[in-house]
C-alpha cells in the first residue's frame, strides 16, 4: 500500500503541475482557464463541437461552460447552432477562429511537440497505462455511486 500511496502522491503532484502549466499559458494568452479549455475543446474537434462534449472534455460544470459561452457569444467569437432537437453545437465565428489560432491551437501544437519528445512506444505505453488507470477508477466510481443510489432508494 505504501508504494501505491507514494505513487498517488507523485501522480497528484504531476497533475497539479500540469494544471499550473496550462494556467500559466492561459494567463499569458489573456484567457481565463475556463475559456482556454473551451476553445481547446472546440479546436480539438475542428471548428465546431457539441456542447455536451465540451462539458465532458473540459471537466467544467454545465453552468461554468454556459456562462463562458455567453461571454464568448457576446464578443462575437462563437455561435450556438441547434442540432437534432435540443442538442447544440458550438461553432467558431471568423473572429473566434482567429482567437483560437493564436491560443488553443498553439497549445495543441506545444502538446504535440512535447509528445514528440517521446519514443513512439513510450507514447503508446503512456496512453495505455493512463487509460487503464481511468477505467479502473471509473469502475470503482460506478460501484460507489451505484451503491449510494441503491442505499438512497432503500432508505427513501
Amino acid at each position: 500500500m505504501e508504494q501505491q500511496s507514494n505513487g498517488m502522491q507523485r501522480y497528484n503532484y504531476l497533475l497539479g503541475e500540469l494544471e499550473a502549466v496550462y494556467h500559466s499559458i492561459s494567463l499569458y494568452m489573456g484567457l481565463s482557464d475556463s475559456i482556454s479549455r473551451i476553445l481547446y475543446a472546440i479546436c480539438d474537434q475542428g471548428d465546431r463541437c457539441p456542447l455536451s462534449l465540451i462539458c465532458r472534455r473540459t471537466g467544467l460544470s454545465k453552468q461554468t461552460v454556459n456562462s463562458a459561452l455567453r461571454r464568448l457569444e457576446e464578443k462575437g467569437l462563437v455561435r450556438l447552432e441547434a442540432v437534432d432537437g435540443r442538442a447544440k453545437e458550438v461553432c467558431f465565428t471568423p473572429a473566434g477562429r482567429q482567437l483560437a489560432d493564436g491560443t488553443a491551437r498553439r497549445i495543441l501544437e506545444m502538446e504535440n511537440r512535447a509528445m514528440g519528445d517521446f519514443a513512439p512506444g513510450e507514447v503508446q505505453q503512456y496512453l495505455d497505462l493512463t487509460e487503464r488507470f481511468l477505467r479502473s477508477l471509473q469502475r470503482q466510481a460506478e460501484e460507489l455511486t451505484g451503491a449510494a443510489d441503491r442505499e438512497r432508494k432503500g432508505n427513501g
